[in-house]
């Protein structure tokens, strides 16, 4: 009961927290070094946020996220990957773990959050409760690992897509080279 009543208070506290914070620059995060960051670290960049995981059918996807991110970082392009544990179980490891997995299996060198949930719930990141509530641009649960979505210069979410699109595809590139050329 205890332990319930616990959870709920948290959830209705993030709630809270995410209803005044005033854009997704307010957002406190940490990196996957556990050193404070935010969104505002990339203001007046176009950010591609992430969920990835490490032992996911779409863990492909790394290499063209980097693709994308080599691509279009000179552009003003950033890629921020959140790792989670959410889907399956398929993101176990500890910071160290991903971190070494990213960087030998996919020279990943785009940003990585500290791993969070994506999932409603009492250990959902205060970030995806921004990117996914009621009040966000694009309501709705995250479905899967590595969905993604697109943030303008000024912090607005432009667009979000699922899993199974690419990276690289036209749809996701399409997007952000849009948001690349508003300024």
């Amino acid at each position: 009961m205890r332990k319930t009543l616990l959870s709920i208070l948290f959830a209705i506290s993030m709630t809270q927290f995410v209803a005044f914070a005033g854009s997704l620059y307010d957002i406190p995060l940490k990196n996957i070094d556990g050193k404070a960051v935010s969104l505002a670290d990339y203001k007046g960049k176009v950010v591609l946020v992430v969920n990835v995981a490490s032992k996911c059918g779409y863990t492909r996807q790394y290499q063209p996220l980097e693709a994308v991110y080599r691509k279009y970082k000179d552009k003003g392009l950033v890629i921020v990957g959140m790792p989670s544990n959410d889907f399956g179980g398929q993101e176990p490891g500890t910071a160290e773990e991903i971190k070494t997995f990213c960087s030998s299996k996919f020279d990943v060198t785009f940003p990585l959050l500290e791993k969070a949930g994506v999932k409603s719930g009492p250990t959902q990141s205060p970030l995806y409760t921004a990117l996914t509530g009621k009040e966000a641009a694009f309501p709705g649960e995250v479905k899967w690992n590595f969905g993604k979505f697109l943030i303008s210069r000024d912090g607005k979410v432009l667009a979000r897509f699922d899993s199974a699109d690419e990276p690289d595809g036209a749809k996701v590139t399409g997007a952000i080279e849009g948001a690349l050329a508003a300024k």
